[in-house]
């Protein structure tokens, strides 16, 4: 077992995190920054898959998802409560930032267990814990090297300073768990992160994360079924050629690839036509809004907030639940 965030790690980071914010109401960024330009695009759900699975073959989170998560028995509102929880991290002031922090180590804590199989290095009936600083660095590293490869692939190029700047930034993030001293704080360390856990042995994708994977690129719903394909080949081509094969994953060949191809040409050639209110998440557009003094949602963002998490409040915490034991 590595080390474990506790709660007194959680209060450092966030006393740190308080007293270098200028200005609460903007939260952990603002307007000005490269994570809310970055983070800003729903473009980038177009990586969703491809960072689930990079999570999913950690055997540790793969167990922990299938033992406590609600993601086989109800995806789409178990999706909708990680988009809430996403928005008000990335987007909300920050008291709400804050909240959201507390809220998930407070559910991690009670999440743990142990592995079903021999998994790479670990044996079977290795002990999991969801608040285990090893396995939260991976999860928040598979989302920013995520975001800035499907944002340089759908959106536009990164320089490399803004690409490094991306990942200082998202220091703060990782100071919501406690973690901040662990993360790479250039991008170039976060490739050689990234591509070291990729080809180790700790990446091995266990029968747990085998069918939380397929219920993710299979989903039953009508929208689901008639892009999955079509996702399923495109997040193939973004994973690493092993992973893709161990989640079952057919890349298509040279079609499959010009097939994925086209989908990132067609989702840069519509990035800057869309009108703000599918281009951008609901939850930077509500952070504008409050920005502004203006009071809660309008009504299209109010409708794309229910599309993405399932709520429709002022706020992206408005609505959040009181905390569930849910990985």
């Amino acid at each position: 077992m590595g080390r474990l965030v506790s709660r007194a790690d959680l209060a450092e980071s966030h006393a740190a995190l308080r007293s270098e914010i200028g200005d609460p109401r903007s939260g952990l960024y603002g307007p000005e920054t490269v994570a809310w330009r970055v983070s800003r695009e729903a473009a980038l759900f177009l990586g969703a898959g491809r960072a689930a699975l990079l999570q999913l073959a950690h055997p540790f989170v793969a167990q922990a998802v299938y033992d406590h998560s609600q993601t086989r028995a109800d995806p789409l509102r178990r999706f909708r409560a990680t988009f809430l929880q996403m928005f008000r991290m990335a987007f909300g002031d920050l008291a709400e930032a804050l909240r959201a922090g507390e809220t998930v180590h407070r559910v991690h804590e009670h999440i743990t267990g142990v592995i079903r199989e021999d998994a790479g290095p670990f044996p079977a009936r290795s002990a999991y814990f969801a608040n285990d600083v090893d396995a939260q660095v991976w999860v928040l590293a598979t989302l920013w090297d995520t975001s800035i490869d499907v944002f340089e692939r759908c959106v536009e190029r990164l320089s490399a300073a803004e690409r490094d700047t991306f990942v200082r930034e998202g220091r703060r993030t990782a100071m919501l768990f406690g973690i901040e001293r662990e993360m790479p704080t250039t991008h170039a360390e976060l490739r050689a992160y990234v591509d070291s856990m990729v080809e180790s042995s700790t990446l091995t994708v266990t029968s747990a994360g085998r069918e939380i994977g397929s219920i993710i690129m299979r989903p039953e719903n009508l929208l689901g079924r008639a892009v999955r394909d079509d996702y399923g080949i495109l997040t193939a081509w973004l994973l690493p050629e092993r992973l893709a094969t161990a989640f079952g994953l057919e890349r298509g060949g040279s079609a499959g690839e010009r097939r994925a191809a086209r989908t990132m040409r067609i989702a840069k050639g519509l990035a800057r036509r869309l009108p703000d209110h599918v281009r951008f998440v609901p939850g930077y557009l509500q952070a504008l809004r409050r920005l502004r003094g203006d009071r809660g949602p309008d009504r299209v963002t109010r409708f794309m907030q229910k599309l993405y998490t399932g709520t429709s409040g002022n706020s992206p915490a408005s609505t959040m639940s009181r905390p569930r034991r849910d990985a």
